[in-house]
C-alpha cells in the first residue's frame, strides 16, 4: 500500500484496476445492512452467475430490473436492496473519481435514481433518527438550509489538507474526522450512509489505499454505528463523541488489522461498563504483565502484522511510554 499524493483528487477511467467479482458484489450486498435491508433469495441465486463470471454486472442489473418489472406491487424493500447492491458493485468496480461535492451528489443519484424522488439532491427538511446505540437518542444533523455551504466548506478543508510527513496513525485519525463530519452533515434524506461509504471507498483509493478486503462487506452495520458514536455528545450523561470505533474500522480496512468490531461495544450503556483498550494501551499492558515478551507474540495477540507491531512499539518508545533495557537480544521492557 502506498499513498500517491500527486494524484489525490482525480482518477481517470483508463487507470481502472480490475477488482474481483466477489469483492465488488459482496461489498454491495453487505452495505445494505446499514439500513437493515436484506437482498431477495432470487437475487442471491442469480448473482452466483456473476460471481462465476457467466454474466456481467450489466447483465445482472438487467435481470434484476426485469424481475421487479414483473412485480410492480412488491411491498418488501428487497427491490431497493437488490438494485442498490448491483449499482454499488458497478460504482466500485472502477476507480474513476473526482473529489468534489458534485461527485458526492452524483453517487447518490446513480445509486437511488428511480427509487427515491430526491436522488442526487440534498434534503429539504431537517431530520432526527432514533438510534439503538444511543438508547433512542439522535445525532444532531446538519441544518437543511446550510447543506450545500457545509459540504463545500468540508470538501475545501479536506482538499487543502497536507498528508505529507504524517504517520499512518495520524493519517487514519484525520480520515476518521473527515468521514465522520461528512456523514453527520447528512446531505440526503435517505441513502446517506451507503452514499458516504461508496464515496469513501473511491476517495481512499485515490489516496493510494488498496481497499479490497471484506471490511465493509462484513461490518457495514458497525460502520454506521461507529459514525453515530463519532458524532454524539450528551454532556449531562457524561457521553462524548468517540471516534475510536471508526478508527478501528479504518485500521482493519486500510491496514488489514484484525481489531474486534462488535456492535454491542458501541452501545452507550456498554461503554459505561467496559472501555476497550486502545492498541497502544494493550501493548503496554502486555509488556507490564511480561517485560520479556517478544514482538512476534505481541503481534499475534493483537492480531496484527509483525511490521505493524514493530511500528507501534517504536512510536511508544519515541514518545517515552516504554523503554528497552539491556539490549535487543537479552533485554526487557520497562513501562514508564
Amino acid at each position: 500500500m502506498g499513498l500517491h499524493f500527486g494524484t489525490r483528487f482525480s482518477y481517470n477511467l483508463a487507470m481502472t484496476k480490475k477488482y474481483s467479482n466477489r469483492y465488488v458484489l459482496e461489498t454491495g450486498i453487505g452495505l445494505q445492512d446499514v439500513d437493515k435491508l436484506k437482498n431477495s433469495q432470487y437475487f442471491l441465486k442469480v448473482s452466483e452467475k456473476y460471481l462465476k463470471g457467466d454474466i456481467s454486472l450489466d447483465d445482472l442489473e438487467s435481470i434484476v430490473s426485469s424481475y421487479y418489472q414483473a412485480r410492480p406491487n412488491e411491498t418488501e424493500r428487497t427491490e431497493e436492496a437488490d438494485k442498490i447492491a448491483v449499482r454499488i458493485a458497478k460504482l466500485i468496480s472502477d476507480d474513476s473519481f473526482s473529489f468534489t461535492v458534485g461527485q458526492y451528489l452524483s453517487i447518490h443519484k446513480v445509486l437511488f435514481e428511480g427509487l427515491f424522488d430526491e436522488a442526487g439532491k440534498t434534503r429539504r427538511y431537517n431530520i432526527a433518527k432514533s438510534e439503538w446505540v444511543l438508547d433512542g437518542a439522535s445525532v444532531t444533523y446538519g441544518d437543511y438550509r446550510e447543506l450545500e455551504a457545509t459540504l463545500q466548506y468540508d470538501f475545501g478543508m479536506e482538499k487543502s489538507f497536507q498528508y505529507r510527513k504524517l504517520s499512518m496513525d495520524e493519517i487514519i485519525e484525520h480520515l476518521a474526522v473527515f468521514i465522520a463530519n461528512l456523514w453527520q452533515i447528512h446531505a440526503f434524506g435517505e441513502g446517506n450512509t451507503r452514499t458516504t461509504a461508496v464515496f469513501v471507498i473511491k476517495y481512499l483509493r485515490s489516496l493510494g489505499f488498496d481497499v479490497t478486503n471484506d471490511t465493509f462487506a462484513k461490518n457495514a452495520w458497525f460502520f454506521r454505528n461507529a459514525l453515530v458514536r463519532a458524532n454524539y455528545n450528551n454532556f449531562e450523561k457524561g457521553i462524548f463523541e468517540d471516534r475510536s470505533f471508526l478508527i478501528s474500522f479504518l485500521r482493519n480496512l486500510l491496514l488489514n488489522e484484525n481489531n474486534e468490531l462488535h456492535n454491542r461495544a458501541l452501545h452507550v450503556s456498554y461503554r459505561k461498563e467496559i472501555i476497550p483498550l486502545s492498541r497502544d494501551q494493550r501493548i503496554i499492558d502486555l509488556m507490564r504483565k511480561d517485560p520479556h515478551i517478544k514482538t512476534q507474540s505481541i503481534a499475534e495477540t493483537l492480531g496484527v502484522s509483525l511490521r505493524t507491531a514493530q511500528s507501534a512499539i517504536t512510536i511508544l518508545e519515541k514518545n517515552g511510554s516504554i523503554r528497552r533495557e539491556n539490549g535487543k537480544r537479552y533485554g526487557y521492557w520497562v513501562v514508564l
